[in-house]
């Protein structure tokens, strides 16, 4: 995302004057170059131009839709921008849109203003005016309020920026499913087509013998140069060396067919592994740690939603993971949920160094595969779900807190996060249900949930968001009417 980029276009117009239309420019350019120095936005915002007429306007915008570099356009009015003439460019803008309604000085100048300071600093009523047109349009938008300079107003627009670039991932995402869904299962199905229509993402299947067909090409040199990577980044709790340099042997093979066709994300099942000896734990997991997306039983939703998160999360890999709600702890006063999973949970949110171990499985009838072991690091997250209702795709959000696990359980040989659900574990769970929510998620310390309610307004999907006041019947009430609304789209 380096090379990425998010547009400043700034009204105003010709009835003040050249003059003023120079300091508006002068000042505009000031404003992005100080955004920029301040550390808080994740991607460069580049000064375009003071629109002046529509022509200006529909020209920027279109320009903006074909530019691979440009993610998103952020507007502001530093005077008064008559807003019929945003039209033409705003039915045609086809990038993420935040409103930042802001103003050039902190304060009112008590001894200095007059009607030529009047007539300069109108943002507090030009910025109503072109909100008005893109509520009159209906446009998905992000509304972001406050003096530029001040940190907390910076950090809003970098945290609305990456969900934009969410967007950008989205929209360029290709998933490689390794055979099909696991048999029967329901929450993992979903419309294809719908999905690249509205997210952007191709998601197809490879067979598992063209896998096997790449693992038996793989060669004892790009193992051993893997098994380096393995050694310098976890501690080896095994003297089983084989099975490890099976797991690596499979996921260059992964990682080859996935380079070959552009894809970040993948999917496999235990259902499906003709050919191969072990299915791939540490080597789905390390691939996560690399930004890849993944989803068990052929879960390819929450494989895109994992590759997307991590982008969105800090330096392109966030601490994001594909999970899993395993089991409860239901002790009063005591609530807890264990997340897991079978191998498959990134060690992006390792608490410490993680062990490679290996172990049976009890399942998929294969070799016993080599898996990392950990324990997911103490601190607030969120859980996100995406889910097909059929006709219309639903995020599910819930807000949690990740705790350091309350017993060891020396006997069970997976990565483990453990948390503490909103508004309680009882009622979470009841909301979770309730809305439809499936048993995979992505858990994420970086992503917020802001950000994901940002994503979906720019996706145009439902959001769902079950925090600490949530209530059944309250979320009951929103479920119906958000029901209505969406049929009625």
């Amino acid at each position: 995302m380096n090379n990425k980029e998010f547009w400043f276009v700034v009204g105003s117009q010709f009835l003040y004057g050249p003059e003023v239309l120079d300091t508006v420019a002068a000042r505009a350019a000031e404003m992005a170059d100080k955004l920029n120095a301040s550390g808080n936005l994740p991607c460069k915002l580049v000064y375009k131009v003071t629109a002046k007429t529509n022509k200006e306007i529909a020209d920027v915008v279109k320009e903006a839709n074909y530019d691979d570099n440009c993610l998103g356009v952020i507007t502001w009015c530093h005077t008064f921008s008559p807003s019929k003439m945003w039209i033409n460019g705003f039915v045609n803008l086809q990038k993420p849109y935040c409103h930042f309604a802001t103003q050039y000085n902190r304060e009112i100048p008590n001894d200095e203003i007059d009607m030529d300071f009047m007539n300069l600093n109108q943002a507090a009523h030009g910025d109503r005016e072109h909100g008005f047109i893109a509520a009159r349009l209906r446009m998905p938008r992000k509304v972001i309020a406050g003096y530029w300079q001040d940190e907390d107003v910076q950090k809003r627009l970098g945290s609305w920026m990456r969900a934009a670039i969410g967007v950008a991932v989205s929209k360029e995402m290709k998933v490689m499913r390794f055979g099909d869904n696991m048999r029967e299962v329901a929450v993992t199905e979903g419309d294809k087509v719908e999905v690249q229509a509205k997210l952007g993402w191709q998601v197809n299947t490879w067979p598992v013998g063209k896998l096997v067909e790449t693992m038996d090409a793989v060669t004892d040199a790009e193992i051993d140069e893997l098994m380096d990577v393995y050694k310098a980044n976890y501690d080896f709790a095994t003297d089983d060396i084989e099975t490890v340099r099976y797991q690596a042997r499979e996921e260059i093979a992964m990682k080859k067919m996935m380079d070959a066709e552009g894809c970040k994300a993948f999917s496999n099942t235990f259902q499906d592994l003709y050919g191969m000896k072990q299915l791939p734990g540490l080597a789905s997991q390390h691939l996560m740690a690399q930004g890849y997306g993944y989803g068990g039983e052929g879960d390819w939703k929450v494989s895109a939603m994992t590759a997307i998160m991590k982008a969105m999360g800090e330096n392109g890999n966030g601490a994001s993971a594909f999970m899993e709600d395993y089991t409860y702890h239901l002790v009063k006063g005591q609530e807890y949920s264990l997340g897991a999973h079978m191998l498959e949970v990134c060690p992006s949110v390792a608490a410490a160094k993680p062990r490679i171990e290996v172990h049976p499985l009890g399942i998929g009838d294969r070799e016993d595969p080599a898996r990392l072991v950990f324990e997911g690091k103490e601190g607030d997250a969120i859980v996100v779900s995406l889910i097909d209702m059929g006709g219309r795709l639903r995020l599910i959000c819930q807000d949690i807190h990740c705790v350091k696990p309350i017993m060891p359980m020396p006997n069970l040989p997976v990565a483990r996060v453990m948390w503490q659900a909103e508004p309680s574990l009882t009622t979470g769970v009841e909301c979770w249900i309730t809305a439809g929510g499936a048993h995979h998620t992505v858990l994420s310390y970086d992503v917020t949930a802001e950000q994901m309610k940002d994503w979906a307004t720019m996706m145009d999907i439902e959001f769902v968001h079950i925090t600490k006041d949530t209530t059944v019947e309250g979320l009951e009430q929103q479920l119906f009417l958000n029901d209505l609304a969406w049929k009625l789209k």
